[in-house]
């Protein structure tokens, strides 16, 4: 069993920088691929970044690719999203995820949501123009 707690949404102007984090309870953390969504009122969840076990490996989506970095550190349970040059179409909800069936999801698994098992409950973030 995996718990996690998504921290660090804010309201924030365009062009602004802003850190998600995302604890982890349990002690197969590091074992686990990691990845962020995000939810917009009105639309459906998708798919922002992806981490591999070791974080060494990560992906993003297009619409965040050069503005946002994902990463890990396992001694401390916790994943990071850093978001820069924030946009009003990033105002969502963000959510973590943990997979527990693969330390590292390949292909398309990474950017579908069914592929992972744990949630957090979802942190926000708005941007104003």
């Amino acid at each position: 069993q995996v718990q996690l707690v998504e921290s660090g949404g804010a309201l924030v102007q365009a062009g602004d920088s802003l850190r998600l984090s995302c604890a982890a309870s349990g002690r197969t953390f590091s074992g686990y691929a990691m990845g962020w969504f995000r939810q917009a009122p009105g639309k459906e969840r998708e798919f922002v970044a992806a981490i591999n076990w070791s974080g060494i490996r990560t992906y993003y989506a297009d619409s965040v690719k050069g503005r946002f970095t994902t990463s890990r550190d396992n001694a401390k349970n916790t994943m990071y999203l850093q978001m820069n040059s924030l946009k009003p179409e990033d105002t969502a909800v963000y959510y973590c995820a943990a997979s527990s069936s693969a330390r590292e999801l390949i292909g398309t698994r990474k950017v579908a949501a069914g592929s992972y098992d744990y949630w957090g409950q979802g942190t926000q973030v708005t941007v104003s123009s």
